[in-house]
């Protein structure tokens, strides 16, 4: 195991992939990003890590994990640190969640947001009843899809709202709601 300092993880930290394999004999790893496009693991010079969720964990509490170069490999990243030596040191990485400060995401535009930023958000439609909670987001094809969670006669059920213009009227992240043009299912 490398020699990593512990560390606090960072109150805007999101995660944004995990640490697949080791990648040569050097100390480089394989990174399996959780985004299509990856910015912020190519911005942020320090990573925050946490153990694997599943599998095998060879460190506890959260890790920090400064990177000296990130960059694209055929179809995967590969990143390296001065703290990991060798192709052993990378192993022992492997399944660690990585997480970086929302400071390193690049900036959205109007009308763009962060999927992690819908999550947990209350769905009303345009009369005030409420939809539900966003729960998850489904990428389906050429559009996305609200995945919102919500009780009907003591029953957790699920209700699906695509995430366009015509359906999806007003995203109020510091209200921590959206407004949607849509009737409840009965």
């Amino acid at each position: 195991m490398p020699e990593l300092e512990s560390a606090a993880l960072p109150e805007d930290a999101v995660e944004v992939g995990r640490i697949a394999d080791a990648w040569g004999i050097k100390g480089w790893f394989k990174v399996i990003a959780h985004s299509a496009d990856p910015e912020a693991l190519f911005n942020a010079k320090q990573w925050f890590l946490l153990p694997a969720e599943k599998g095998a964990k060879n460190f506890t509490g959260t890790l920090l994990l400064p990177i000296k170069q990130v960059r694209p490999h055929s179809d995967t990243i590969v990143a390296t640190s001065l703290t990991v030596a060798d192709r052993n040191a990378a192993e022992a990485l492997r399944g660690a969640r990585i997480f970086v400060s929302r400071e390193h995401f690049p900036k959205t535009d109007d009308g763009e947001f962060y999927w992690v930023d819908l999550m947990g958000l209350k769905v009303h439609n345009r009369a005030g009843e409420d939809l539900g909670v966003v729960k998850d987001l489904l990428a389906t094809g050429p559009q996305t899809t609200l995945v919102l969670g919500y009780e009907a006669d003591g029953k957790e059920l699920e209700r699906m709202i695509p995430f366009v213009d015509a359906y999806i009227d007003k995203v109020d992240l510091e209200a921590k709601t959206i407004v949607a043009d849509w009737q409840l299912d009965y």
